[in-house]
């Protein structure tokens, strides 16, 4: 609900005093105002220099800058909030690849070093043919998954041939999917 709404009800409760509106009114628009301030909205963040961008609901530490063992630019980041961490890996790939469903394999082969880095104990196994935005110059990967320590875990990674884009949610509580998923389609290659 919003505060134009809100409002709109608190004008409501003089129009029908006998109703005891007021009351009801007052708290619903306190409510409201408790409801605008507790919420959470999407603020993007470039990827350092990589010309790559990501939309997220709480701010990054600076992204870390890294080189993996093939030499390939590899930038990090994660942030905590209401007891979700949201996380961030980006690898400008050393060898671009034209060929989506070979970057697609790298993609899937770069998440399975993944999962022992992250000590990963189940999956329910990777879904296939995903498009970011809808744009056929991307491929894109989604899984579950769940480490030792019992948390919940969403990532969607995606590739274009060029970058890698790993975005992933985990929290001991049931993952929100809707909310979730905004966070996880929000990756932006360089042009986009």
């Amino acid at each position: 609900m919003s505060v134009e709404q809100c409002k709109l009800i608190a004008e409501f409760s003089y129009i029908y005093p006998k109703i005891k509106m007021r009351k009801i009114s007052a708290f619903l628009l306190c409510a409201c105002f408790y409801l605008e301030a507790q919420s959470q909205s999407l603020k993007k963040y470039e990827i350092n220099n990589s010309g790559c961008a990501v939309y997220m609901y709480c701010t990054p530490e600076q992204f870390k800058e890294a080189y993996s063992d093939d030499s390939s630019k590899v930038y990090t980041a994660e942030c905590n909030r209401d007891e979700f961490y949201y996380g961030v890996i980006c690898v400008r790939l050393l060898t671009p690849s034209e060929n989506l469903g070979e970057a697609e394999d790298m993609l899937i082969s770069y998440l399975d070093y993944l999962k022992t880095s992250f000590d990963i104990k189940s999956a329910v196994g990777y879904g296939r043919g995903n498009h970011l935005n809808n744009r056929e110059d991307t491929r894109g990967v989604v899984d579950y998954w769940k480490d030792d320590l019992n948390n919940n875990w969403k990532i969607k990674a995606w590739t274009n041939g060029k970058f890698i884009g790993v975005l992933y949610v985990y929290s001991a509580k049931e993952l929100p999917e809707t909310k979730v998923d905004v966070f996880l389609n929000s990756f932006r290659f360089p042009g986009m």
